[in-house]
C-alpha cells in the first residue's frame, strides 16, 4: 500500500500566510550558503539532514537552528563541558546568527536531566511584566484590544528579558568549563564576521518596512536602506562588547550599568511606541526553579515546563487522551489516527485557553489537567466517527473553584530549541525565543529586545469573568514553548522541542507520536508532514503529501487550511548509540561525538 509519509518531504516555499508570513522561508536555505565550508563535520550533518538521515555518536550530542551554533557547543562538549556549558556557547551564537528568534534580549524554558542523581528540574527564564504596565496596555481609548503589530512594534511590548540570568543560573549548577570561555565562539565570529544565511535575508527582506522604523536596528539590518543579502558579511562589535562584559562580570552585567541603560533607554524612547520597562524591572529579575510537570504515554513519561508555559500540559493531554486508542495499529497514512490527533489537540487546546497562566498569579490545576482519570473521560468524547462539533474546556479535578473566561491572546511563531546530552549523560532541552520573528524591532548592545508582552491576552475579562493569562505587573506571559524530556523507567529517552508559536505544541506531540507509536526514526519523525488543530481548523502543510489527507478529513467534518508549517524541531533519540536529528525546514544540525 502506498506510503503517504514515509516518502520523502517536499517543502513549500514561500512565505506563509497572513501574520505568521515573517517566520516563514524556503527550505533551500537550509542547505545553501557557506554552511558547507564551515568543516567536515557540519558539511556530513548537512549531507545527513538532506537524505533524511540521524546523526549517530556515542558519548555526546547537540542539535540546534544554526551549524555555526552547533560547532561551538559540540566544542565545549569536545573538551569535557557539559550540556549546561555547551547550552552557554550555543545561546550566545544564536543570538549573533539568527537574531530573528532568540537572544540576550528575550527569555527561555530549561529542562534538566541530572544524570548523578537521576532528577529532572526545570528552569524558567521567562521574561516577566513590567511593574509599571496597566490592565489597559494594549487597548485602544475604546477599550478594544490593539491590532497585534501595533502592539508589537516599539517600547510597549518589551518584557524583563530572562536568558542572561538563565544562562548564569544553569551554569552555576550544572556547568564545568571556564564561564569566560563559553562566550569566545560568538564574541570571535561578532567580531571577525559571519556570513548571512538565505534565511536570516530572506526574514530581513520580508519584515524590511518594520525593522527600518528605528534607526540602530535599520543601519544593522538595513545598511544603506538596503536589506541583507545572503552571502554578506555581517559584524556586530557590540554585540561582542556585550559578550565580553557577561563573560567578566556575569548577569549583573546586563541587569545593571550601561546595558541595562541602553535597555531601559531603548524601550522608555521608542519612536511612536514607548515602553515602561525600567531599571528596577531589570535589577528585580530572578529565574524561578519549578517542578517538571510529567504525563504518562505508552510506556514512557513526556516532562518538561509547566507554567507559565502551557507546552508540557497541552503536550502531555494530548498524548494522555490518545492512550486508549490503538494509534500504532491506525498508523501515519489514516485520516482516522490525525481525527484522534486533531481532535484531542482542539481539546486540551480549550483547556489551555481557560486554565493556563503564570502560576505564580493564578491557580492553574496543573496536577488536575494531566490527571490519567480525568483524561480518559476527556478521551470519552473521541470515541466517534466524525470530528467534534464543538471543543470545549473541561472541568479537571482541583482543590477549589474558579470561574475564568477563555484566553484569545496570540502568540506568533520565532523562537529556537537546542538538545543537548553529554559525556557524564546529562540531558538539556531547551526553547528560547523573543516571541515574534525580530521580537519589538527594538535593537541595543548589539541584541533585539523582545515583543513578549504580547503573548498576555490584550483584553482581561469576559462578561464580568477575569482572564487567567491577562497583563499583570511582574508576571510571566503564558508560552507553547514546549521543551520535553521523555523518561523510560526513570531514564531519558528523548529529548525534543521546537519553534513555532502556538504550533509548537503540536509539532512535538506529532514528532512523539510518529517515533512512539509509528517506528520512525527520529530524523523520519522530525520530517514528517504537519497536521495541526488547535481551534477547529485543521492545518496541513502545503507542498507535502499531507495535502493528500484533506479530503478524507474535510469528509470526518474539518475544516482544512493548507499551509507552510515551518517548525525547527531538534532532537535526540538517547539509547545505547545516541542519534541527533535537525529539522529539514530550518538550517540547523546535529552533531556528536
Amino acid at each position: 500500500m502506498k506510503s503517504v509519509f514515509l516518502a520523502a518531504a517536499v517543502f513549500a516555499a514561500g512565505a506563509a500566510a497572513g501574520q505568521e508570513a515573517a517566520d516563514a522561508v524556503a527550505p533551500e536555505a537550509a542547505t545553501e550558503g557557506a554552511f558547507t565550508a564551515l568543516s567536515p563535520a557540519v558539511a556530513a550533518a548537512l549531507k545527513a539532514k538532506a537524505a533524511g538521515q540521524a546523526v549517530e555518536a556515542e558519548n555526546w550530542m547537540v542539535a540546534a537552528a544554526n551549524p555555526h551554533a552547533v560547532e561551538a557547543g559540540a566544542a565545549v562538549l569536545r573538551a569535557g563541558g557539559t550540556a549546561a556549558d555547551a547550552m552557554v556557547a550555543v545561546q550566545t551564537v544564536l543570538g549573533l546568527v539568527e537574531p530573528q528568534s532568540s537572544g540576550l534580549g528575550g527569555g527561555a524554558f530549561l529542562v534538566w536531566y541530572d544524570a548523578a542523581t537521576g532528577e529532572l528540574t526545570t528552569l524558567d527564564g521567562r521574561e516577566t511584566a513590567p511593574l509599571a504596565v496597566t490592565p489597559t496596555l494594549f487597548q485602544d481609548e475604546t477599550g478594544e484590544p490593539l491590532q497585534f503589530f501595533d502592539a508589537v512594534v516599539g517600547g510597549l511590548s518589551v518584557g524583563t528579558p530572562g536568558t542572561p540570568a538563565l544562562l548564569e543560573a544553569a551554569h552555576r549548577r550544572w556547568g564545568r568549563a571556564n564561564w569566560p570561555s563559553l562566550f569566545e565562539p560568538a564574541i570571535q565570529l561578532a567580531e571577525s564576521g559571519f556570513a548571512v544565511s538565505a534565511r536570516l535575508a530572506g526574514l530581513v527582506e520580508r519584515d524590511a518596512e518594520r525593522l527600518g522604523r528605528f534607526p540602530a536596528t535599520a543601519e544593522y539590518f538595513l545598511p544603506g536602506g538596503v536589506p541583507l543579502q545572503t552571502g554578506d558579511m555581517l559584524v556586530n562589535p557590540d554585540y561582542a562588547a556585550t559578550l565580553r562584559a557577561l563573560a567578566h562580570d556575569g548577569a549583573e552585567a546586563f541587569y545593571g550599568g550601561s546595558i541595562a541603560g541602553g535597555i531601559v533607554q531603548t524601550v522608555q524612547n521608542a519612536p511612536g511606541n514607548p515602553g515602561v520597562l525600567s531599571a528596577a524591572d531589570l535589577g528585580l529579575y530572578k529565574v524561578k526553579e519549578r517542578p517538571a510537570v510529567c504525563a504518562a504515554y505508552r510506556q514512557f513519561e513526556a516532562c518538561g515546563m509547566g507554567p507559565p508555559s502551557s507546552g508540557a500540559l497541552t503536550v502531555g493531554q494530548i498524548l494522555g487522551m490518545l492512550n486508549s486508542f490503538d494509534m500504532a495499529a491506525l498508523g501515519a497514512d489514516s485520516a482516522e489516527a490525525w481525527r484522534l490527533i486533531g481532535d484531542a489537540s482542539r481539546l486540551a487546546f480549550a483547556d489551555r485557553g481557560l486554565y493556563m497562566a503564570d502560576s505564580d498569579f493564578v491557580p492553574v490545576p496543573d496536577a488536575g489537567l494531566v490527571e490519567p482519570a480525568y483524561l480518559d473521560e476527556r478521551a470519552m468524547l473521541l470515541e466517534r466517527a466524525t470530528a467534534l462539533e464543538e471543543a470545549g474546556a473541561g472541568k479537571p479535578p482541583w482543590d477549589h473553584a474558579m470561574l475564568w473566561a477563555r484566553d484569545d491572546s496570540i502568540e506568533l511563531p520565532s523562537t529556537s530549541h537546542i538538545s543537548i546530552v553529554d559525556q557524564y549523560g546529562n540531558v538539556l532541552s531547551m526553547t528560547t525565543t523573543i516571541e515574534n520573528a525580530f521580537g519589538s524591532r527594538l535593537m541595543t548592545n548589539g541584541f533585539l529586545l523582545n515583543n513578549e508582552l504580547t503573548d498576555f491576552s490584550f483584553r482581561t475579562q469576559h462578561n464580568g469573568r477575569p482572564i487567567a493569562n491577562r497583563l499583570e505587573p511582574g508576571k510571566r506571559p503564558r508560552s507553547s514553548m514546549a521543551p520535553t524530556i521523555v523518561m523510560q523507567d526513570g531514564k531519558p529517552v528523548l529529548a525534543i522541542g521546537s519553534p513555532g508559536g502556538s504550533r509548537i505544541i503540536g509539532y512535538v506531540a506529532k514528532s512523539i507520536i510518529a517515533w512512539a507509536d509509528w517506528g520512525m526514526g527520529i530524523q523520519e519523525a522530525l520530517a514528517l508532514p504537519h497536521l495541526v488543530n488547535r481551534f477547529g481548523t485543521y492545518d496541513v502543510e502545503a507542498g507535502t503529501s499531507a495535502e493528500e489527507l484533506a479530503q478524507p478529513l474535510m469528509d470526518l467534518g474539518f475544516e482544512v487550511n493548507a499551509r507552510d508549517l515551518t517548525s525547527g524541531l531538534h532532537a535526540i533519540d538517547i539509547g545505547s548509540v545516541l542519534k541527533g536529528a535537525a529539522d529539514p525546514r530550518r538550517e540547523g544540525i546535529a552533531l556528536g561525538g
